[in-house]
């Protein structure tokens, strides 16, 4: 099957367009899934603005990731759960997109967008104008089938050991090959900006693993993820260096701040806010 709109797409459904403006959706996550990260849910809310921003322009261009000033991750999705989504779009022109936006799932507020920004790119260059005009005419009509997304390939981080308790350090390589590049996108393959986040998350996460824990009974979770810059495209098959490393810690709060790089070249930075949250 033609895995274009169904390998990395979280929309299903677009219930109202007010062009330029505000536009409101929904996702199902598909209930065979063990999980759906975060970044997910993020990249649910970013495709939902990106449909405003497309047919506001007659799907003659199209935002990609660039800067997020704050996304907060404030309660887990679970499979089988309906996405209600949000996006306002602040400025829109044909260099770039200014928005925020939520993600409620089953009426319970999980992720939060704040001055988001996205550079606007030739649709052309990177996916067909008229599928894309079907898609959305089908999205604001009867809607997609659900269950498209079938779930993410492995992409593992390969550890290297740096200061315990102060920085960790992984390579990442991104497939050769992957469902999700017909999707992200058709004329020319990107690694989801999304992605790398949760790569960036996990990393993060497993040098938090070793900090003082909070309290008795408690660990550090993530909460927040804020000053989020994608610098550059990331191809299929390139080899790619994350570090993260402790910003501050004390009793409620600690910080880390994550970077990537291909080679010389940043790809991408992010600053990760943990808070304590009782140990499962």
């Amino acid at each position: 099957m033609d895995d274009h709109f169904r390998a990395f797409s979280f929309v299903d459904r677009i219930s109202s367009v007010e062009s330029g403006i505000r536009i409101s959706g929904s996702y199902t996550v598909p209930a065979q899934l063990e999980s759906f990260p975060a970044p997910l849910v993020a990249e649910a809310v970013g495709q939902l603005a990106a449909w405003a921003a497309m047919s506001a322009t007659d799907f003659r261009f199209r935002p990609v990731a660039g800067i997020a000033a704050s996304i907060e991750m404030l309660a887990p999705v679970r499979p089988g759960q309906n996405l209600e989504l949000n996006a306002t779009l602040e400025t829109l022109d044909d260099e770039a997109i200014a928005y925020e936006g939520t993600a409620h799932a089953d009426g319970t507020l999980v992720i939060r967008l704040e001055n988001c920004v996205g550079p606007m790119v030739p649709i052309k260059e990177f996916d067909d104008p008229q599928a894309l005009r079907n898609r959305f005419a089908l999205l604001r009509g009867a809607g997609a089938e659900p269950g498209g997304f079938k779930d993410l390939p492995p992409l593992p981080l390969n550890l290297i050991p740096g200061e315990p308790g102060q920085s960790l350090r992984a390579t990442f390589s991104t497939p050769h090959s992957a469902p999700f590049f017909n999707d992200h996108f058709p004329r020319r393959p990107v690694f989801p900006g999304t992605l790398l986040m949760h790569s960036n998350l996990q990393l993060a996460a497993a040098l938090a693993a070793g900090f003082p824990a909070p309290t008795a009974g408690e660990r550090w979770a993530i909460r927040r993820v804020t000053n989020m810059k994608l610098r550059s495209f990331t191809q299929p098959g390139e080899e790619l260096e994350i570090e993260a490393r402790l910003n501050q810690i004390g009793n409620d709060a600690a910080t880390v701040t994550v970077q990537t790089r291909n080679g010389t070249r940043g790809v991408s930075t992010a600053r990760v806010h943990f808070v304590p949250e009782k140990s499962a």
